[in-house]
């Protein structure tokens, strides 16, 4: 038996991109007209639960033998944006990060679980049918990105503070940006930051300079460029070559999704991770180590004690 559709499901957090329905090409601009006028409204939630459940067979499902018919949909201005799911192409890649990690030996379990859960014929078979899908569709990206048990810091170089929205879902009072309707969940609370894609991009960019500039700079501490340093500068070029497949005109968003129910009520309204980032950077910028170093590990204290709930019984 799967998790029942009450059940939140806690580990997952995403990066999201809204595009304008003008962005798509038919047939698809025609079908997310249609699906936009309908009732159904599926959330994260159920989306990971139809995961679960095809982890429940024997042999288990891996990837959905079929590619989901399902988006998010929010509306800026007055014009509709559309998030498809693509649940099957992201259960593609991310058994493929799983794949890797593995080689690696960068997973937090043993390979003899990872081949219990999900034996090796199972993750051959799946490669083999990425493999042909690609040839197929090689310009094909997802609009979301995933991550388990945190928020990777690197999203919230995307964000300002004063974007972050954070209340109790059921009280139907939020803050949101001006011209961005609301997204209605299930979830007892919501978190999220939202920022248009050329804020974000333009963001983006300045952390990059900042962050090159300061490793190329002698006299800075070398603890903190190493921490905040090359290793983000990579990530951050990553996470750019990702957004800027997308219509400059597109949403961004940055959803804690099930994170909400295992982290306090306190320590989310207390949660300040883009200040952190910003203040992070700023202080590179300006030479100051010492500063940027403190809230380096501010963001590594408060996202480890968030990762370790992962353990918890």
């Amino acid at each position: 038996m799967g998790p029942k559709p009450g059940v939140i499901v806690p580990y997952s957090s995403y990066l999201r991109v809204y595009e304008p329905l003008a962005a798509f090409p038919e047939p698809e601009r025609s079908y997310w007209a249609r699906y936009a006028r309908g009732d159904r409204r599926p959330t994260a939630q159920d989306e990971l639960r139809r995961a679960l459940v095809d982890l429940l067979p024997t042999p288990p499902v891996a990837v959905p033998v079929r590619e989901s018919a399902d988006a998010f949909l929010a509306e800026v201005d007055g014009v509709l944006c559309v998030c498809p799911w693509l649940t099957r192409l992201r259960g593609w890649q991310a058994l493929s990060a799983l794949g890797r990690a593995a080689r690696d030996r960068e997973l937090d379990l043993p390979p003899s679980v990872l081949d219990a859960a999900l034996p090796p014929v199972v993750r051959r078979q799946a490669d083999a049918d990425y493999d042909r899908w690609r040839e197929r569709n090689p310009d094909s990206r997802p609009w979301i990105r995933s991550a388990l048990w945190h928020v990777p810091i690197r999203w919230f170089v995307l964000f300002s503070d004063e974007e972050k929205e954070f209340a109790h879902e059921s009280s139907g009072q939020k803050k949101d940006q001006p011209g961005i309707s609301p997204v209605k969940r299930g979830e007892q609370f919501v978190l999220r930051y939202r920022t248009p894609m050329v804020q974000a991009r333009r963001r983006l960019a300045r952390g990059l300079k900042v962050l090159r500039e300061e490793l190329e700079t002698e006299g800075v501490e070398e603890s903190a460029a190493e921490r905040l340093g090359q290793p983000l500068v990579d990530a951050l070029v990553d996470l750019g070559r990702w957004l800027e497949e997308f219509h400059p005109r597109s949403l961004v968003e940055l959803d804690y999704g099930g994170l909400v129910t295992v982290i306090p009520e306190r320590q989310l309204a207390e949660d300040r991770s883009a200040a952190d980032v910003a203040e992070g950077l700023e202080a590179l910028r300006e030479g100051n180590g010492e500063q940027a170093g403190e809230a380096y590990e501010r963001l590594t204290d408060r996202w480890r004690a968030v990762r370790e709930l992962q353990f918890a019984s």
